[in-house]
């Protein structure tokens, strides 16, 4: 890269694209794995965002606090590993799709090699089943494929528009071959070590998506309900009990009270007979049960919620399930409910779903006078997946665990240990992480019932009767491998799903299980041991606070059960935008802002300042129609470029002229005024603040201790100086102000660059031949201590402007005589002030209080 010519007008418009198409043309930021080494590696563990639909102003937020941390370290010499990837497997690409092209999945189909979707960009335009039309598994993931192919483009072109400095040589997706063959080896280690089971259990699961959902991935709603108060009959009288949920009656399995509730002590070891069905059920105690909830004794059904599955589990209770994958009422009874009446009873349930099941209960038990009194209207908390639209429903169902700690005190206590070493920035984020641990109440379900992602690399033996036996597994060497397509090892495809032959997993992994490897992923974990080694812990891993519990947690897991080590030394962690209701924006509850629009109006650094200004951990406003941080930035963008422009049209001095123009040694010899040596003297204490900052992940804090700086060197000492500066190219006092303005420049844009890149690399290929991003990170430009001499002078200016304001006349106005008080020190800069305030003559008398008296000017106004 030559130095550019100094344009006439400096603008920010049409810097992205430029410097975009520079930076990929020079490698600017490819990673140097030739002369790296494990010291002088910086790696940065990156989030992959999901590819479906569009990146939101969340991605901006928390990308931008990623990528200061990059560009600060490159600078200070690191080899900056800064991989991007693309979580492009799970359901939010599968609802895309089937929205986007009309379509849904049948595995039962053929595939059509010459299918054509009805739908081209039809987002939303059919999101019910009815509407869509169904296709083979493998015609359905090559229209996952095409999508997030398409979407990763549009996202990387925004990437790039924002400036991230990313190696995009170092990219990856997360449905990838290597990325498959990451996840489907650590499976195989799981399984070999005993971290990896199979079990039958109660599941929490999405009646809409038909597939298991993991602990990590609830969320609760509000939602409207009642109390209905049902009576069992006992051989002392009824038992009443409050439920929520009387359409799972056929389920019950017992009753459960307080161990210390003496009003039910008499019935504990006895049974009682549910209404409708007259299926006799045990009363039990059980310390989890609440006395001052409903009437102080509710029933266990198998499965209302996670309360009923401990009690199932502790108490050793049978399994009554009711519920189908469909979300309705399955057809056959459990085998208790032997009446002719409670078979009635429960065929008129049978088919529907949970909500019509309930209104037929509740009629039913009105009828047989065993519903108490008016159900009582109540607004409780609900668990949903966080992508679905209906409660979850627990089934019993076979899936796929990963040992998390939740049952293993040992590891439980060894994750808890990992948080700790690693440094949470902002601290107090390690909570989250520790809370999260230990509330685990079960293993890490990673099986999916869904069709794009990392198939779950095993097969079954099938037996003489064609039941399903041992788990057969291929060797590392052959991944990855699709078991749905691919025959078992030791088989041929003739004997899928005969007896004595094979059944391949058609379960995928759930994203998580992928993404929990991204350091190992984009390291080439045994795919490139020299570069894993180099990189491996990372030293960052920076990330939204949402996912804590997902990502953060289940990386942490699967490094110590791999590689019995932390995946990163630092976390930095991001806040939440919440909007101006401080609402947190998000594409479900339809206040998300896309960041195109936002780049493409007030241009890339101004965004990024935005997203600068706020601290890690600290959620951050952002109101569309007034955002005031972006104009601030956007304004100190244009402002780097105009007060660069204007120090670069002073003479330069002909010493500098000699040394090629860019010689700090010379330019420091120059530097001799008492002014213009306190103002580097104060720019190393910035230097100094703004590199500690960074060292500590406070960004934030960094550019508001270099911007502050940056706008007195603007509006006090260039203002001060530019009459000096104007002079002869041999004079001594303008050799000095013009060696300081071009050294503080200089400084001030390698400050500058992380936050504002565009801007600042604009400015620096006026006068350098590399790219800004490549310097060295500024050093104390001096030794000298400050005198205040700086500060006393702006002061003193502020005195002169204000006294021409208060006499209505312009900044311009000669002054005839004036007179200013000060400290001693402020004598050394009379003339610079005297110069700047057109003062013809400028008396100075010592004093504590800096203070511009009788002032007389030249043109009175009328």
């Amino acid at each position: 890269m030559s130095a550019s010519p100094i344009p006439e007008k400096p603008a920010l418009e049409g810097l992205e694209a430029k410097w975009d198409q520079r930076w990929q043309q020079e490698q600017t930021y490819r990673f140097d794995r030739e002369t790296a080494t494990r010291g002088t590696v910086f790696s940065i563990d990156t989030p992959p965002p999901t590819a479906s639909g569009s990146l939101h102003i969340g991605h901006v937020f928390s990308y931008t606090h990623m990528d200061l941390i990059a560009r600060f370290e490159r600078m200070r010499g690191k080899s900056v590993f800064y991989p991007m990837g693309w979580d492009d497997n799970g359901l939010p690409t599968e609802r895309r799709v089937q929205n986007y092209y009309g379509v849904r999945c049948d595995p039962s189909l053929p595939y059509d090699p010459d299918f054509v979707p009805p739908l081209e960009g039809g987002d939303n335009s059919s999101s019910k089943a009815a509407d869509q039309l169904p296709l083979s598994r493998r015609n359905f993931i090559e229209l996952c494929e095409r999508l997030t192919a398409e979407d990763e483009k549009q996202f990387e072109d925004v990437w790039r528009t924002m400036g991230l400095s990313v190696d995009w040589t170092q990219s990856y997706r997360t449905i990838g071959d290597e990325a498959q063959t990451a996840a489907q080896r650590a499976f195989l280690r799981n399984l070999a070590r005993g971290e990896a089971y199979q079990a039958d259990a109660p599941t929490l699961w999405d009646v809409t998506f038909r597939t298991a959902v993991a602990q990590a991935e609830l969320e609760d709603k509000e939602q409207p309900a009642a109390y209905h108060r049902l009576a069992f009959h006992g051989p002392d009288g009824d038992v009443h009990i409050e439920t929520t949920r009387p359409e799972l009656l056929p389920a019950c399995v017992a009753l459960v009270a307080h161990p210390d509730d003496e009003r039910y002590q008499h019935l504990f070891g006895t049974t009682v007979t549910t209404p409708l069905f007259g299926v006799e059920v045990p009363v039990l105690a059980h310390h989890l049960a609440q006395k001052d909830k409903g009437s102080g004794i509710a029933m266990i059904c198998t499965f209302g919620d996670v309360t009923d599955v401990v009690w199932w589990r502790e108490l050793d209770l049978p399994n009554r399930t009711i519920i189908g994958r469909d979300g309705r009422i399955i057809a056959d009874a459990p085998d208790v409910i032997v009446g002719e009446d409670a078979k009635a009873a429960y065929a008129e349930l049978a088919g529907k779903t949970v909500f019509s099941a309930k209104a037929r209960v509740v009629e039913l038990l009105t009828a047989s006078g065993e519903l108490i009194g008016e159900p009582k209207r109540i607004v409780h908390s609900v668990k949903f997946f966080e992508k679905g639209d209906k409660p979850l429903e627990i089934v019993s169902t076979r899936q796929w665990y990963i040992r998390n700690g939740a049952r293993d005190e040992a590891l439980r206590a060894k994750l808890l240990e990992r948080g700790r070493e690693i440094n949470f920035a902002p601290d107090f984020m390690r909570v989250r992480y520790e809370n999260w641990v230990n509330g685990l109440t079960g293993d890490w379900l990673i099986s999916r019932q869904r069709f794009f992602g990392v198939p779950i690399p095993v097969w079954y033996e099938l037996d003489a009767d064609g039941e399903k036996g041992a788990v057969i597994v291929p060797s590392e060497s052959a991944l990855p491998v699709d078991p749905a397509s691919a025959p078992a090892p030791g088989y041929d495809e003739t004997q899928r799903g005969v007896p004595g032959g094979f059944v391949g997993e058609v379960d995928i992994m759930d994203t998580w299980a992928t993404s929990s490897l991204t350091p190992q992923i984009a390291g080439g974990w045994e795919r490139d041991p020299e570069l894993f080694d180099l990189v491996f812990p990372y030293s960052l891993r920076s990330q939204g606070q949402d996912i804590i519990r997902t990502w953060l947690f289940s990386t942490i897991l699967r490094a110590e059960l791999e590689n019995g080590s932390l995946p990163w030394k630092n976390a930095g962690i991001s806040g939440f935008i919440v909007d101006p209701d401080r609402k947190k924006m998000s594409k479900s509850k339809g206040n998300v802002v896309t960041p195109a629009a936002m780049l493409d109006e007030h241009g890339s650094d101004a965004v990024r300042y935005w997203a600068a200004s706020s601290r890690l951990g600290t959620d951050a406003a952002f109101d569309p129609q007034n955002p005031k941080q972006i104009k601030i930035g956007r304004r100190l963008a244009i402002k780097v470029l105009n007060a660069a422009k204007f120090v670069y049209s002073f003479p330069v001095p002909e010493a500098l002229v000699a040394s090629g123009g860019a010689d700090e040694a010379v330019a420091a010899s120059l530097i001799t005024n008492p002014l213009d040596i306190d103002v580097l003297a104060e720019l190393a204490i910035v230097v100094e603040a703004a590199t500690n900052c960074l060292e500590d992940f406070d960004h934030a804090r960094a550019l508001e201790v270099t911007e502050r700086f940056f706008w007195t060197f603007c509006d006090d000492y260039l203002e001060l100086v530019k009459e000096r500066a104007y002079g002869s190219a041999t004079a001594p006092e303008q050799a000095s102000a013009v060696a300081t303005l071009r050294t503080g420049v200089d400084v001030l844009l390698r400050l500058l660059a992380p936050f504002i890149p565009f801007a600042t690399e604009e400015v620096w290929s006026w006068t350098h031949d590399d790219s800004v991003h490549r310097a060295s990170w500024p050093t104390a430009p001096t030794q000298a201590h400050p005198t205040g001499l700086l500060g006393a002078v702006g002061q003193a200016l502020i005195g002169i402007r204000r006294a021409k304001t208060d006499a209505k006349a312009s900044q311009r106005t000669e002054v005839t005589s004036a007179t200013i008080t000060g400290p001693v020190l402020l004598q050394q800069a009379v003339d610079d002030l005297a110069a700047v305030g057109r003062i013809a003559s400028l008396t100075f008398a010592i004093s504590e209080e800096i203070a511009v008296t009788d002032v007389l000017l030249a043109e009175q106004p009328a």
